[in-house]
């Protein structure tokens, strides 16, 4: 938390205001529940944090250790609260709001603290959050595994006559098994619903010859997500598609390739649609090549043209090229990378080659 401290008084900011969220847990190590009742850390640049709590709540609070770091206060059911967080900053001219902050809480904040000007503090919390100390990377290592795992039983699943739905719950309950405690989202898309690149798992049967885009992740209990695609078919599949699969596993290569310190976030996703341009699938790669994951599945650092961070140690984001075919077929392939002193390394680690079942 002293970091974040810091890193407020550099941006020239009183404090900062952080409700439940990833960054709330960032800070804090405190997984609280959003909700009706305000639960706000109050992080001054110079003092002392404070977490303002609704009674009822205090209790998990407690229990999650943040009191031996933090001075927690509750408010009963009458109280106000934020009249409580405005009057620990008296003094504030310029205050940052998480991200993610209920808007009601936003209003409500501006009107208790009229003389601070209130901010988003994204560009603050980001900055600490983009590069993944030793402890998230292993965390996010295990979440890697955990979803490679399930990723390993597909050909329990996938094979004709059954539903996308019925493969999906079938997923969800093994991303539950294999150690994640919360599924976060699955996408089974057979046939011409795999040009859809966030198809909504639905009532389609899986014929043979299918392509199957399979994108899948969950939350582990550190907090830290999962997040794999792999394409499959079930039989053997077009002869086009699967040449158009072969130029995709060299863009997805193409662009891991490319990922190591010093270089932008663009050229990795240029290393990637460059492949596939020159194939003639460019315009059918209709996202970009890949975003940052951590307590969030997407976060900072996004992996698209325009964006000119350039790549430092501890860094992890997707690696996902892919292509689709209105009407017809399409597929990815995803990887989560962690940048390294001199490369990356992948923390996903099944056969990225068109897998048939």
């Amino acid at each position: 938390m002293l970091r974040a401290r810091h890193a407020t008084a550099a941006a020239g900011l009183d404090a900062l205001l952080v409700t439940p969220g990833p960054d709330l847990r960032y800070l804090t190590g405190y997984d609280a529940m959003p909700m009706e009742r305000l639960t706000c850390l109050v992080l001054p640049a110079d003092g002392e944090p404070v977490l303002v709590v609704p009674m009822l709540e205090r209790p998990a609070a407690e229990a999650s250790g943040i009191g031996d770091a933090v001075d927690i206060r509750d408010w009963s059911e009458t109280a106000d609260p934020v009249s409580l967080v405005a009057g620990l900053l008296p003094d504030a001219r310029r205050v940052g709001l998480n991200d993610q902050m209920w808007a009601e809480k936003v209003l409500r904040f501006r009107a208790a603290m009229p003389g601070a000007e209130q901010v988003a503090a994204g560009p603050v919390l980001s900055e600490l959050r983009v590069r993944k100390a030793p402890d998230e990377v292993d965390a996010l290592r295990e979440a890697g595994a955990a979803i490679d795992r399930v990723h390993a039983r597909m050909a329990d699943w996938l094979r004709p006559g059954r539903t996308e739905r019925e493969v999906g719950r079938d997923i969800s309950d093994a991303i539950v098994a294999e150690g994640h405690v919360r599924v976060d989202f699955v996408i089974v898309a057979a046939g011409a619903n795999s040009a859809s690149a966030h198809h909504e798992t639905g009532d389609r049967v899986i014929h043979p010859g299918d392509p199957v885009v399979v994108d899948i992740g969950g939350t582990t209990e550190s907090g830290y997500r999962s997040d794999s695609t792999r394409t499959y078919a079930v039989g053997e599949p077009p002869a086009e598609f699967g040449t158009a699969y072969d130029v995709l596993l060299r863009a997805q290569m193409a662009a891991c390739d490319q990922a190591r310190p010093g270089v932008t976030a663009e050229s990795v996703d240029a290393a990637a649609r460059d492949v596939l341009t020159e194939a003639g699938l460019g315009p059918y790669f209709v996202h970009r090549t890949g975003h940052g994951i951590g307590l969030e599945t997407h976060e900072e650092p996004y992996i698209v043209a325009g964006n000119l961070t350039a790549l430092e140690p501890g860094m992890t984001f997707s690696v996902e090229p892919g292509f689709y075919l209105p009407g017809r077929f399409g597929a990815r392939i995803e990887d989560i990378v962690v940048v390294t002193e001199d490369g990356t390394e992948r923390l996903n680690q099944r056969p990225r080659e068109l897998a048939i079942l």
